[in-house]
C-alpha cells in the first residue's frame, strides 16, 4: 500500500485532535495513522469508496501477521 505523507498523523496527535484527522481525511480520503514511528491504523472517509488493494504476497504476510499474533503462545511451545 502506498501513503501519501501528507496523510500521516501519530497516534497522540489523532487522539488530542480528532478533527485535524478527519480534515485530512476529507482531504485525502484516507488517514494513516502512526503508533511507534509505524502504520498501525487507517481512517477512511467512506464516502469517498476508497478501495484497498494489496498485493497477493501483502495479503499472505497479513494474515500470516494475524494468525502468529494469535497462536503465539502455541507456536512458542511446538518451537521447545
Amino acid at each position: 500500500m502506498t501513503i501519501n505523507t501528507n496523510s500521516i498523523i501519530s497516534v497522540s496527535e489523532a487522539n488530542q485532535n480528532f478533527s485535524k484527522a478527519t480534515r485530512i481525511a476529507d482531504k485525502n480520503g484516507q488517514v494513516v495513522i502512526f503508533k511507534n514511528n509505524r502504520p498501525k491504523y487507517i481512517l477512511l472517509d467512506i464516502e469517498s469508496n476508497p478501495v484497498i488493494e494489496m498485493t497477493d504476497d501483502e495479503k499472505i504476510d497479513f494474515v500470516a501477521a494475524r494468525i502468529l499474533k494469535k497462536y503465539r503462545p502455541a507456536f512458542e511451545e511446538l518451537a521447545k
